[in-house]
């Protein structure tokens, strides 16, 4: 393999998208004055590279994507056709607003404090439909696709379609922390019942949260189902040795290794 030529076939409209989440080029802008390195260049990069969606997930501090980087975002996105804008985040706080001006294509819903570190689990859908439900509702009249931050519960996976959400995105940390030891087998079981329980309702399966190039080909080779996986720590992590360009195609790389073992198997 040519880590510098793209995978043939990254447009196939059956295959996993790569949605790259820019929060950590944001982050590190913010650190100092000069506005470098720039979100939309890095975003430009992905795109150019093959990715075929943007992810951000602006926080109310703005400790990384301020609100004017999800306007700009979404002005670049106008040049990308074919890509999908994914913005994140807790829809009782901030995100409405971007929701409602922005109009990306899917709204992830992630049940984050103001204050959280990161997001670290999912949606009580028991405890939390009665204010969901409205929003999900006014996502859809908005032409908004919405997907729900859950834990690898199946049994979870009826209230979330009684809920009217379009797709979950499943919490994979608990999943990044297994890979390579005993317990990679047991989580894995877990994600793939529940990515099985979530397709039998019609619901679209999301993932995301320590995705790396470590583990992605074997969660994507194990989980049935996967339309998106949204990375972002990792992925800039990467590229600070690799370069963006040739990080997106690693990235997209490990997505048509697990599929085409799949195709195989």
């Amino acid at each position: 393999m040519n880590p510098l030529v793209a995978p043939e076939q990254v447009t196939h409209p059956q295959r996993c998208a790569l949605s790259v989440n820019v929060n950590k080029v944001a982050h590190l802008r913010n650190t100092r004055h000069l506005g470098i390195p720039s979100v939309t260049r890095a975003a430009t990069l992905c795109l150019q590279a093959g990715a075929q969606g943007i992810t951000v997930h602006p926080r109310p501090d703005e400790r990384h994507i301020r609100a004017a980087d999800v306007f700009e975002l979404k002005a670049l996105l106008q040049q990308w056709p074919e890509a999908e804008y994914n913005i994140e985040g807790n829809p009782t706080q901030n995100l409405m607003r971007f929701i409602r001006e922005a109009r990306p294509h899917q709204a992830t819903f992630v049940p984050d404090s103001e204050d959280q570190f990161t997001s670290d689990h999912g949606w009580d859908v028991a405890r939390d439909a009665a204010r969901l439900r409205p929003l999900i509702e006014e996502c859809h009249a908005l032409g908004v696709r919405v997907s729900l931050f859950m834990d690898p519960l199946p049994e979870a996976m009826a209230a979330v379609r009684e809920l009217g959400a379009d797709r979950i995105e499943l919490y994979t940390e608990t999943y990044a922390s297994a890979h390579g030891t005993p317990r990679q087998a047991e989580a894995l079981a877990k994600f793939a019942a529940t990515a099985r329980a979530a397709l039998a309702l019609g619901l679209g399966i999301n993932a995301g949260h320590d995705l790396s190039l470590v583990n992605l080909t074997d969660f994507i080779r194990a989980v049935p189902g996967v339309a998106e996986v949204s990375i972002g720590h990792a992925l800039v992590a990467d590229a600070l040795e690799y370069g963006m360009a040739d990080t997106v195609h690693r990235y997209l790389r490990a997505i048509v290794d697990a599929e085409s073992a799949e195709t195989l198997a």
